[in-house]
């Protein structure tokens, strides 16, 4: 205990970034146990969501490489080239995972942490059709539609052979968008059902080449080139068969008056609740990627080593915001906020009958089909052994306007660069010696964005780097990243480690920084920790008469077993916005005041966050989890002559309760309270933050001996007395949730 103590005390000054090396110790069945990590902020989004295609998908420990293992949940470079020493030790193949533990490769808890994501092929009925489909409905009571539907679908036959889809029924999204002259804007048709096919793909890899046709995803290197992959070390072509789905209810008008008198959301029902105020079941909703072909070979032996080479071409229907567009026909440059014609084009409702008849427009929806991407790209890598290796990676996209009769084009805050015209080009090197890795990744974009006066910006591209340190024991990992990225680096496919701040729209851009990661753990205690301190290095220009404005993002999680039956666990977080700013009520969320020229002045402000969690495992069939999380942050009421003095606190609390009385059958429940702003009210002695309890109840059957049923109630109850909250529908909130999944 001393020694975990010791070793707290050296890496207080610490934080992971969300995706591989994970936040906490990742040890789940299925999606509902990550379901409650997530609810209860042990993950992020975005680890959620690559812990979720991971465990979709599945890694093969008989053929993974080296970067597909370390995506694996808790595991390190030492772990993973253990399980290469001793697949090679097995001629290639592991039949069963367990020999790792008795082999010492790896730990037993390691192993059981990982069973979930983890495909082992054997039998005699290895090249046999296998697979899944899987049927998802949502309902809340006080909807007046039809309920959402959701079909998905992966097989596998002869061994190598894949295919994929997923298919929705939706209700809420609107039609794609036309250009009507007689408004000189757009007209789109009403929210109406819709059976939408977003994915499907067919794919054929094994050891040595790999081709994919359909919706796929790609990555290599560093991801500062080219990845839309949701992995932490992605290194080829990955099929993209997602649906995501937001657990909370979304409002069901989303229409302005335009050319009428009186916007259609101010309209009463027969019981006199308003339609904006009324929310509904959302739809299923999907991550816009790739849609074409990609082709490689993986291993094509050179020399000492083997070379690796993809190309991949696709041509996919984009949507976005109705805000995210712009008329480059009247506007040539969408930054200049003092020109009226650079706004957003208006979109409005198609009118039954005639055009010309008096509408309403829409409000915050997103337009499919506006563009399609036209995009290539290609990848050729030389690998001297598996931890040595060098390669390029290049692509390049045009944004085709779907929309006749406009010249349609993107603001400039949107992730898709102004000009329509994108690309990027670089070279990444690894290399590798006992117990030190190295990667590092540089390139330059290329776009046809103007130039921006107010700001240090000039368009065409910019460069960008970034250099990985990886030092590893079997129990202990330290990691040190650099890195950069240009105000000129405007490339939407760029994933690289950086921090969630954006500038027009884009994470891997305008950043300098470094940031150190620490990770030790073994049966009694764990330790995960990082420091992360970067600025916007266009600040440093002589040309811009702001400051510079470090940052700073620090971590530390622990976690003790004190008994076999209870772990406790303590989570420190401090952000600062700001290191050159002192004082309170800086704004740590959302600015509300603009500089001179109309941008909105950055937030400067802090954020503490504590969490202490315990979880007990009475035994093998039932456990109890319990979380309580407190934040200080700079966000105070302006009205309150305290808030100079004091931080706005936040404070939520969770239970989890997990049963499983069968082999197949998991039982759980969980319940959050959150009271927002705690003890602060405006002026007319209301809440102005969200109070609320919302509980879970999930229960999943196995039937027919492989098939899953799988049934869930969700409630939120609203209990603070903003005018928002009086006013929306239903209240309280309830949705169920029924799935079945059939297996080959």
């Amino acid at each position: 205990m001393r020694r975990a103590l010791i070793v707290v005390s050296l890496v207080m000054l610490a934080r992971p970034v969300a995706a591989t090396p994970y936040e906490t110790f990742i040890d789940v069945t299925d999606q509902a146990d990550l379901e409650d990590l997530f609810a209860a902020g042990d993950i992020t989004s975005d680890t959620f969501e690559e812990l979720l295609e991971l465990l979709g998908g599945g890694v093969d420990l008989s053929t993974a490489d080296r970067a597909q293992l370390y995506t694996l949940p808790n595991l390190t470079y030492d772990d993973v080239d253990a399980i290469i020493k001793y697949r090679d030790l097995q001629k290639g193949i592991i039949k069963d995972p367990a020999g790792l533990v008795a082999a010492g490769a790896l730990s037993e808890d390691k192993l059981l942490a990982i069973a979930a994501f983890l495909v082992v092929t054997q039998g005699r009925d290895k090249y046999a059709l296998k697979g899944w489909a899987r049927m998802m409905t949502r309902f809340s009571p006080g909807d007046d539609l039809l309920p959402p539907f959701a079909l998905r679908g992966r097989f596998t036959a002869m061994k190598h052979v894949q295919a994929g889809f997923a298919a929705t029924f939706t209700r809420l999204d609107v039609g794609a968008p036309q250009y009507d002259p007689n408004r000189e804007a757009l007209i789109a048709d009403p929210q109406g059902y819709r059976v939408e096919l977003p994915k499907v793909f067919l794919k054929y890899e094994d050891e040595e080449a790999a081709v994919i046709g359909g919706s796929f995803r790609a990555g290599f290197a560093q991801r500062l080139v080219f990845d839309n992959s949701s992995r932490y070390t992605p290194n080829g072509l990955y099929y993209d068969d997602d649906l995501f789905f937001s657990t909370e209810l979304t409002s069901k008008c989303r229409e302005s008056a335009g050319e009428l008198a009186d916007s259609p959301c101010n309209l009463l029902d027969r019981d006199g609740v308003k339609e904006g105020d009324k929310y509904v079941t959302p739809d299923w909703s999907w991550r816009s990627g790739l849609f074409g072909v990609g082709a490689g070979f993986k291993k094509l032996e050179l020399g000492n080593g083997w070379l690796q080479g993809y190309v991949w071409t696709s041509a996919a229907n984009k949507s976005l915001s109705q805000y995210e567009l712009v008329d480059r026909s009247k506007c040539t440059d969408p930054s200049d906020d003092t020109n009226a014609q650079c706004s957003s084009p208006t979109v409005f409702v198609r009118p039954e009958g005639s055009t010309l008849t008096p509408t309403s427009r829409f409000s915050f929806v997103s337009l499919p089909d506006v563009f399609q991407e036209r995009l290539a790209g290609t990848n050729v890598t030389y690998f001297a052994d598996r931890r040595n290796s060098v390669g390029v990676t290049a692509y390049g996209a045009t944004e085709v306007n779907l929309v006749k009769g406009i010249e349609l084009d993107t603001q400039e805050f949107s992730r898709l660069p102004t000009g329509r015209k994108f690309g990027a080009a670089g070279a990444n090197v690894s290399f590798g010696r006992k117990w030190l890795d190295v990667f590092a990744e540089v390139a330059h974009s290329y776009d046809e964005m103007p130039d921006v006066p107010i700001k240090p910006q000039d368009g065409g591209g910019g460069p960008a780097a970034v250099v990985r340190f990886t030092a590893t024991k079997k129990k202990q990992e330290l990691e040190a990243v650099f890195r950069y990225y240009s105000i000129d680096y405007a490339n939407p496919y760029a994933r690289p480690i950086s921090q969630p701040d954006e500038l027009d729209g884009q994470r891997a851009r305008d950043e300098l920084g470094v940031r150190l990661r620490y990770y030790q753990t073994n049966k009694l205690y764990s330790i995960r920790a990082l420091i992360d301190v970067w600025e916007p290095p266009s600040e440093r220009d002589k040309s811009n008469l702001g400051r510079a404005q470090p940052k700073l993002d620090t971590y530390v999680r622990t976690e003790v077993r004190t008994t076999e039956e209870l772990r406790l666990g303590l989570w420190m977080r401090y952000q600062d916005k700001d290191l050159q700013a002192g004082g309170k009520q800086q704004c740590f969320e959302i600015s509300v005041e603009n500089d001179e020229n109309g941008e909105p002045i950055p937030c400067g402000g802090r954020q503490l966050t504590t969490n202490v969690r315990a979880r007990f495992q009475q035994n093998k069939q039932i456990s109890y989890t319990a979380m309580l999380e407190h934040q200080l942050i700079d966000d105070g009421d302006p009205g309150d002559p305290m808030a100079k003095t004091k931080f706005r606190q936040d404070m939520g609390a969770w239970l989890i309760v997990l049963w499983n009385p069968d082999p197949g059958i998991r039982i759980r429940a969980r319940a959050r309270y959150l009271d927002e702003a705690v003890n602060t009210y405006n002026d007319d002695g209301n809440d102005i933050g969200e109070t609320s309890l919302s509980t879970v109840l999930d229960g999943s059957f196995k039937v027919r001996g492989r098939d899953i049923v799988r049934l869930r109630a969700d409630a939120k109850f609203w209990l603070d007395d903003r005018l928002s909250t009086q006013a929306r529908t239903p209240s309280p909130e309830l949705q169920l949730w029924l799935s079945y999944e059939a297996r080959l």
